[in-house]
């Protein structure tokens, strides 16, 4: 592929690292722990603090096309891995396979679930986020990079929660409603809280960015 500009190897990069965290966050989500003996999470918990500095930045420097574009790729592609994974769920193992399908399902059937709520909650929560952000870009220029990228969150972040941990665990049964009030209240905080110890690293990013496209001349073709 011919890159034509520095734009376009930025966005590649930045797109790369969103869907593999996406993806992996699918994955393993299906694995409950305990954060801080207080409140029950998925572990997948831990790729979207990782999500949440991809969105802003690709915000920042690709604007709303940049971040709904990759938004429809990302959910197209967690599509494809849940069809992937309902194939090889419905495939009997052999005898002598290290994972019969009795775990395999335990797993990965538990996954599925994830993956119908974040995709319903991701498209929902990326698409509200993206215009968030614009309103608070709108309104404050190019200063507050901080009050754009964590108002945009909080409110995002409080429509992803809810949606994908009431279809992952309440519908399949693993959590009774009051717990699923419970956790989902924590896990806000939890994100809300990682939001801001993001805002360090999302002003390093933004900085990095600009001075890699400092006087980069996008070409026709180039990535918008």
């Amino acid at each position: 592929m011919d890159l034509k500009s520095k734009r376009d190897t930025v966005f590649l990069v930045l797109a790369g690292f969103f869907i593999t965290n996406a993806i992996v966050a699918e994955m393993i989500g299906g694995k409950l722990v305990q954060f801080f003996g207080l409140f029950t999470q998925s572990i997948g918990i831990i790729m979207w603090p990782v999500i949440f500095l991809l969105t802003d930045l690709i915000n920042e420097h690709y604007g709303k096309d940049g971040v709904k574009k990759l938004t429809y790729i990302t959910v197209g592609l967690i599509t494809f891995t849940f069809i992937i994974l309902s194939i090889a769920l419905s495939i009997p193992s052999t005898s002598f396979s290290p994972v019969p399908d009795k775990e395999f399902a335990l797993v990965f059937g538990q996954s599925q679930w994830i993956i119908v709520g974040s995709i319903i909650a991701f498209l929902v929560s990326q698409l509200i986020d993206v215009y968030v952000f614009w309103i608070f870009k709108k309104a404050t220029g190019t200063r507050y990079i901080w009050l754009r990228a964590t108002g945009s969150t909080m409110v995002s972040q409080l429509v992803d929660t809810f949606i994908v941990q009431f279809i992952a665990f309440v519908i399949p049964g693993k959590w009774p409603f009051n717990e699923f009030l419970y956790n989902a209240s924590w896990g806000y905080a939890f994100k809300l809280l990682v939001a801001l110890a993001l805002i360090p690293l999302i002003y390093l990013g933004h900085f990095i960015i600009g001075k890699y496209l400092r006087n980069d001349k996008p070409v026709i073709g180039s990535f918008n």
